[in-house]
């Protein structure tokens, strides 16, 4: 069984492409906090390069930025390839089949409006108290 769950935060903007064969794809690296602290107290972290494809791939283009929190499920894959000096490279990614976007609403609400939307609708609302609600 290959299956990862990950929570963690965006380190830069994602990078979306398109194959040859016009399928999109998107890579980008999560920094995921270890369970434990290290003896001086200090967290460990590691950052893991993650890579989703189609319309997975064009919503994390469109709606990920750095420092954004995501949770993801996926497999690791391995791959390898011939560098440029003659020497074989090794690359171990994540391969998310499923991205949530977990970032708070304090984030800046613009940005997660979908394109065209009016945004002065959103300008427009104000607060409620919750004593005001009929349930």
């Amino acid at each position: 069984m290959n299956k990862v769950f990950l929570i963690g935060n965006l380190t830069k903007d994602p990078e979306t492409s398109t194959t040859t064969s016009g399928i999109k794809v998107c890579k980008f690296t999560v920094a995921v906090n270890r369970n434990y602290s290290s003896p001086d107290g200090s967290r460990q972290t590691d950052f893991l390069p993650v890579i989703c494809w189609r319309s997975q791939a064009e919503n994390c283009g469109r709606y990920l930025k750095k420092g954004r929190k995501v949770g993801l499920c996926g497999s690791i894959q391995t791959r390898s390839y011939d560098a440029n000096d003659g020497t074989k490279r090794y690359v171990t990614e994540i391969v998310a089949d499923e991205v949530q976007f977990l970032s708070t609403r304090n984030d800046s609400e613009e940005e997660f409006v979908a394109e065209g939307a009016d945004k002065k609708k959103i300008e427009g609302l104000k607060a409620i108290d919750d004593g005001d609600l009929p349930f």
